[in-house]
């Protein structure tokens, strides 16, 4: 793995307006950044990240198991109880997952690490999926970079063939927070995939969401019944908004499932360290208040059970606070986890992106800091397989 520099092609911005790419500049800033790219041998990406992913991803739904039959470790991620059933049910029903995002620690030499899961809502899949592959073809097409330049990179085909199992016969309602053009991207671009594969779609903000009081169910602004639902809206804001209370009553089939939830919480991250202690691609971690934390020494990562885009995360040296990011987060609890510096590659830390669709690994995307948390501003560098 390296990270070399290159020309940006100096008609990009002309080519993310023609396909709708409108957030690539954040406040004023590089969000979508070609200027460089990350190149990996197919070995790096097929020994180092594709294998531990679906390894990982075994690991996850082993513990989902586990963990929603057992109230003591619903509880440890503060999941409220009337929710329980919900998930419960959600699991016994074997509800379809969409897809999910590993971030993961790896420079190119030793095992890969996983630093957190995105279960529920991970956004920049239209980035990974379409735009850097764009670039990848006008890169190769202009001698930008090597003329046998690969991408590890199907997400977009299995995206459409995922949709295609939740059955082409259904109308899709995707829902989230409309007004901000990051989440109102990947609902596009997801909603673009759910036609492809046969599905009828509708989106609309989350506020929009009416409730039928004759015989109970979620509607669209027209009235019609929302029987399938894809969401950009964390299900732990969903446990707490007005019509929580009414998730269990509705026949609604949600995407991302329920039972995601265990997954999605950073509380997986202790748990699946005390089930499958010492695998080399997991980092030793544990909830704050137990006394195990303490093995970690006064080095470590804190990361609120709860928790976006870095927010509420602080990277602890020495028992001080190098590097932190504010947020709203943080009243159910903290887990501690063990450093696992990000590679430096000239000043600037990459993370992998992990993408899984229909539980299978398919393609990675990199963001990059010039600090060791990965925020929201973080930047977008595509990859390429050399």
């Amino acid at each position: 793995m390296q990270r070399i520099a290159c020309p940006e092609r100096d008609d990009w911005r002309d080519t993310a307006a023609q396909c709708g790419f409108d957030f690539h500049t954040i406040d004023g800033e590089r969000y979508w950044d070609e200027r460089g790219y990350y190149a990996f041998t197919l070995d790096d990406i097929e020994r180092d990240i594709e294998a531990p992913t679906a390894e990982i991803e075994e690991m996850c739904l082993e513990a989902a198991g586990r963990i929603l039959d057992d109230e003591r470790l619903l509880r440890r991620l503060q999941i409220p109880q009337a929710f329980w059933p919900l998930l419960a049910a959600s699991w016994q029903r074997d509800d379809k997952s969409l897809y999910g995002r590993f971030d993961l620690s790896y420079g190119g030499h030793g095992p890969a690490k996983l630093l957190e899961y995105n279960a529920d809502t991970p956004t920049s899949i239209f980035e990974a999926a379409v735009f850097q592959w764009t670039w990848l073809e006008q890169a190769i097409e202009r001698r930008i970079i090597p003329q046998r330049a690969d991408q590890y990179n199907s997400i977009h085909e299995r995206l459409i063939a995922r949709w295609q199992d939740f059955g082409g016969s259904h109308h899709l309602h995707l829902t989230g927070l409309t007004g901000d053009s990051e989440d109102a991207g990947t609902l596009a671009y997801l909603a673009d995939t759910a036609s492809q594969a046969g599905l009828a779609t509708t989106l609309l903000d989350i506020e929009d969401i009416g409730w039928r009081d004759d015989g109970g169910g979620f509607v669209d602004l027209d009235g019609n019944d929302m029987a399938l639902v894809f969401k950009l809206y964390p299900w732990e804001w969903m446990f707490q908004d007005a019509f929580g209370a009414r998730l269990e009553q509705a026949a609604t089939r949600w995407i991302e499932p329920p039972w995601k939830a265990v997954l999605s919480n950073k509380g997986i991250l202790p748990l699946l360290w005390e089930m499958f202690e010492g695998h080399p691609n997991l980092l030793p971690a544990f909830f704050e208040d137990d006394p195990k934390a303490a093995s970690l020494g006064p080095s470590f990562v804190r990361k609120p059970l709860f928790s976006r885009e870095g927010a509420n995360v602080s990277l602890v040296a020495d028992g001080v606070a190098v590097s932190a990011q504010d947020g709203p987060y943080g009243a159910e609890g903290f887990i501690r986890q063990a450093l696992a510096p990000l590679p430096d590659f000239g000043g600037v830390f990459p993370v992998i992106g992990s993408w899984l669709v229909a539980h299978e690994p398919c393609g990675l995307s990199i963001r990059e800091d010039e600090t060791p948390i990965t925020g929201n501003s973080s930047r977008f560098v595509p990859h390429a397989i050399l």
